[in-house]
């Protein structure tokens, strides 16, 4: 074989030679260092992205004079009875807002869970007159702020007297108001072969047991992301609950965080960190053991 190269004279004027096969290892080469800028560049951004989380986690164990003295995530002295006064400082320990909120979240899973499923069903698999017109509607309501439905509806939550409950929070979710995770399932549901609709009614099943055996089963990956979802709104819900929970008995975990602030004394920054991160447990837990489905439950979103 004939060796190809590419002279070129050296400083002492003698020919310099370099081979053809070098190039493709000088190519190889850049190849590598440009993916280790490209690692660097994304480690560091991704600390500035979870130092406030950090920053939050460290601050929950210094005391309250050092918090803002102190930006950095070495702390000079640890405290960790910011935990245990954070637990116990307001009407009711945490553990009851705890429990309020799981019993939100809980409500709020099975109504989307429910309701969502139902109603992706019929817009992808039934004929009905007015489908198209009704499902532009509900895609349209993805688009409408809630503060122009909040005093509507607060008006007609307070003339039923529940308000101060966790009716008006847990209710609209079995009425199928999160377009969202109806537009999620129904782009999957339409991925699932209707010749499996088809196989199931020539054995005499209806639309009930097709939902039920057929496409529920198949649907593991967007219901696990409309659950994940859910919980994690939910659970981080200030707003809502702010509007109709009014008591310290029914406060939420947003809700009992911010009575640690006080606008007009001394608040207790080390407390509120050091719950604010004993609240961040469930949402990591759910979050960790989730993950893979929620991949899935979009990768497949919408393919046919």
């Amino acid at each position: 074989m004939t060796d190809l190269s590419v002279t070129s004279p050296d400083v002492s004027g003698r020919p310099a030679t370099t081979s053809a096969s070098d190039v493709p290892l000088r190519h190889h080469n850049r190849h590598y260092v440009r993916r280790g800028l490209k690692h660097v560049f994304m480690i560091v951004a991704s600390l500035a992205m979870i130092y406030p989380l950090l920053w939050m986690v460290v601050s929950s164990l210094r005391p309250n004079d050092e918090i803002f003295r102190n930006p950095s995530l070495f702390p000079v002295s640890f405290d960790i009875d910011n935990y245990v006064r954070g637990w116990t400082a307001q009407s009711f320990d945490f553990s009851h807002y705890l429990m309020n909120s799981t019993i939100l979240v809980v409500g709020c899973v099975i109504g989307n869970l429910f309701a969502c499923t139902v109603t992706a069903y019929a817009f992808a698999r039934l004929r009905f007159w007015g489908r198209n017109v009704a499902f532009a509607v509900m895609l349209m309501t993805l688009m409408l702020p809630i503060h122009v439905v909040i005093v509507p509806q607060y008006i007609m939550f307070s003339q039923t007297g529940w308000v101060n409950t966790m009716l008006p929070l847990i209710l609209p979710k079995f009425l199928a108001t999160d377009a969202f995770f109806i537009f999620l399932m129904v782009q999957f549901i339409r991925g699932i072969p209707k010749e499996l609709d088809e196989a199931a009614r020539i054995d005499g099943c209806g639309h009930f047991r097709i939902f039920f055996r057929v496409i529920l089963p198949l649907m593991l990956p967007a219901l696990a992301t409309t659950t994940i979802f859910t919980f994690m709104w939910t659970w981080n819900d200030f707003f809502g609950s702010l509007i109709y929970l009014t008591t310290p008995d029914n406060f939420t975990v947003p809700l009992a965080l911010r009575a640690y602030l006080d606008t007009q004394g001394s608040s207790d920054w080390g407390a509120m960190f050091a719950m604010s991160v004993v609240s961040l447990i469930p949402l990591f837990f759910v979050f960790l053991f989730g993950q893979r489905f929620l991949i899935k439950g979009f990768a497949t979103t919408g393919i046919k």
